[in-house]
């Protein structure tokens, strides 16, 4: 396992799209955040947000890179045919599909930090001044990571990113064209939410967004109405963590039966 590990590894540190995608999650993330954080001025007190979601709502876009990266670690080795070279120096695939899950959670879990915690410092330093997390007494502070629902989102968010490119890792296993791995987890991310959005049926509505990986696992970024969340914090990143289990097993079952 160290042997293959250290071979992933070296192609990461010589992947130049890698190496660009990595800083990417954090710049995205934040600028994302940062445009969501100013666009929510209020005069006067409040909009009644939660400012701790809404300095994290650069995740939703984070996401999008953290997929690229999990499909290219993979699916960019079968499209120049080094996945072969590699099954051959290293035959055992589930070991190689190992060293991959844990080298783009490793990494993930990196990026993922210090862009989370870059926006969590752009929350506290903006949403003050714009009528936000100004402690008004409707329940607003800005974000802090002494508050324990606070550091739950942070810590949540960054797992959430882990899942995500966990989730990719597998479906890009299962599929053996980046792009349309890419395609499919981004729809399973991005579509799921809007159709729930277009039915007119509640109960169906809550249900979906309860077991959507996004919906489901964003619901740990939430510090105010909980009780309002279709799934609990916790709850809806065990959901994420079963689709990402999910994904890497059947990746896991189609990488071993089939030619690379």
């Amino acid at each position: 396992m160290n042997r293959v590990l250290h071979a992933e590894w070296t192609k990461v540190r010589t992947e130049p799209t890698a190496r660009w995608l990595l800083p990417t999650i954090v710049v995205a993330t934040v600028l994302v955040s940062l445009l969501a954080i100013a666009a929510a001025s209020c005069e006067g007190g409040g909009c009644g947000l939660d400012p701790v979601a809404l300095s994290l709502a650069g995740v939703q876009l984070g996401q999008a890179v953290v997929v690229m990266l999990a499909v290219l670690a993979i699916d960019g080795e079968q499209g120049t045919g080094l996945l072969r070279t590699t099954f051959t120096a290293a035959p055992r695939r589930m070991v190689v599909l190992a060293a991959k899950a844990v080298l783009t959670g490793g990494l993930t879990l990196a990026a993922g930090t210090v862009a989370v915690l870059g926006c969590v410092a752009a929350g506290r330093a903006i949403l003050p001044g714009n009528g936000n997390g100004n402690g008004n007494g409707n329940g607003n502070a800005a974000p802090s990571l002494a508050d324990g629902p606070t550091l739950r989102a942070v810590v949540g968010s960054v797992l959430y990113l882990v899942l995500i490119g966990l989730l990719a890792l597998g479906v890009a296993a299962a599929i053996r064209d980046s792009a349309a791995a890419m395609g499919a987890v981004l729809a399973l991310l991005y579509a799921v939410p809007l159709v729930a959005a277009a039915i007119n049926d509640p109960e169906l509505q809550r249900t979906l967004r309860r077991f959507a990986p996004m919906t489901a696992g964003l619901a740990v970024q939430a510090t105010t109405d909980l009780d309002d969340l279709p799934i609990g914090p916790w709850a809806g990143l065990a959901v994420l963590a079963a689709w990402s289990g999910a994904s890497l097993l059947l990746g896991a079952l189609l990488l071993h039966h089939r030619d690379p």
